[in-house]
């Protein structure tokens, strides 16, 4: 089991290698001078300058590469020549010197994103750590709705095959799969948060944190989650309860099911202690990919819902060319989707110990 993990973290560590790289280069080699983003329209000669130097834009790609790999590693390596370190002085690491060999000190330090081009050089590490949440209870909230009812239609499906109750189930699962989340999220907002609103008592917009009338502070609205939830929910409930009903009318097609039934077990203790475990490897498989995709598959859901997520914040960010937030909202979730997929791996191994062989 640990030789299976060992080999896990280094195939993560090497995606997200990959990952860094592409978000680098791609956002890079964009046409526009990054130091004019972040001064706008009235900078002069002298500021750009100064921020090219700060930020080492004026250096050559390959350096400018280097000095984005030591800003995002835990543990970095700086040169002590007064150019090369005056960049790293400039960062203002919150970095514990652990030791000086030579012409170079090392450094541990939390990932620096670096700052926003928009908002007052303020550290898009802390513009994540303010919205990541918002997203992270958002599509919580939607896979546990796509979990229990999606696992619950699936047995539904799988007992009545072929009958009325399966067919309507099918017909919903294939319309979940096939309607963008954008358009459900119109459709639900205008439905359930306009038409129906003097029944529901639910808003067509609003966040988790809402101002008090009088200023006195914000306080928690969780009624704005259910709309967005069940919206980012709909996909993979409907994957779910297909992957679930296949799963399971494989499983009960097994020897040892028709054992149990010969038994005298009632199919409610078939399923619960035979039949379900060994038919939710396909879906913890599915469920793990989609609440990574959820982190950025809500960028439109939050935007729509006016939810004050991480999603909306890449939105709002593409909108005013603030590049640093948006490079760092892609490999934070990058990052999340590469963990989120190493711990189900780990317990896909435990679910069917052939997969660890």
């Amino acid at each position: 089991m640990l030789g299976y993990f060992i080999n896990k973290i280094g195939y993560a560590l090497l995606t997200l290698f990959g990952v860094v790289t592409v978000i680098f280069l791609l956002f890079t080699l964009l046409p526009g001078d990054p130091a004019q983003m972040m001064l706008g329209q009235n900078e002069s000669k002298e500021q750009l300058e100064n921020v090219r130097k700060k930020y080492g834009f004026d250096k050559p790609l390959i350096t400018q590469y280097r000095y984005y790999l030591n800003d995002l590693s835990p543990i970095s390596l700086h040169s002590l020549d007064k150019e090369d370190f005056s960049y790293f002085d400039n960062k203002k690491y919150a970095a514990t010197r652990l030791f000086t060999t030579g012409n170079a000190v090392m450094v541990m330090k939390y990932p620096y994103l670096r700052d926003s081009f928009q908002k007052n050089g303020k550290k898009v590490s802390d513009v994540i750590r303010e919205t990541l949440p918002n997203t992270a209870i958002l599509a919580v909230s939607a896979i546990c709705i796509a979990i229990v009812a999606g696992i619950l239609l699936g047995i539904v499906s799988a007992l009545t095959k072929d009958q009325w109750a399966d067919r309507l189930i099918q017909l919903f699962s294939t319309l979940g799969m096939s309607v963008p989340s954008f358009f459900s999220a119109i459709i639900f907002a205008w439905l359930f948060g306009y038409i129906l609103h003097e029944y529901t008592n639910l808003n067509m917009n609003g966040s988790l944190y809402e101002v008090d009338d009088f200023g006195e502070g914000s306080y928690i609205q969780l009624k704005n989650l259910i709309l967005p939830a069940i919206v980012l929910g709909i996909r993979p409930l409907a994957v779910v309860t297909q992957l679930m009903r296949n799963s399971l009318l494989e499983v009960m097609s097994q020897d040892y099911i028709r054992t149990a039934k010969a038994k005298g077990l009632s199919m409610f203790q078939i399923i619960r202690k035979h039949a379900l475990k060994n038919s939710l490897n396909p879906v913890v498989t599915a469920i793990s990919g989609w609440f990574a995709s959820m982190l950025a598959g809500a960028v439109f859901v939050e935007y729509i819902f006016g939810w004050n997520g991480l999603g909306k914040e890449i939105v709002d960010a593409l909108n005013t060319l603030d590049l640093p937030i948006i490079m760092g909202a892609v490999l934070v979730i990058a990052t999340m989707f590469i963990l989120i997929n190493i711990f189900v791996d780990i317990i896909y191994g435990w679910l069917d110990p052939k997969i660890r062989m």
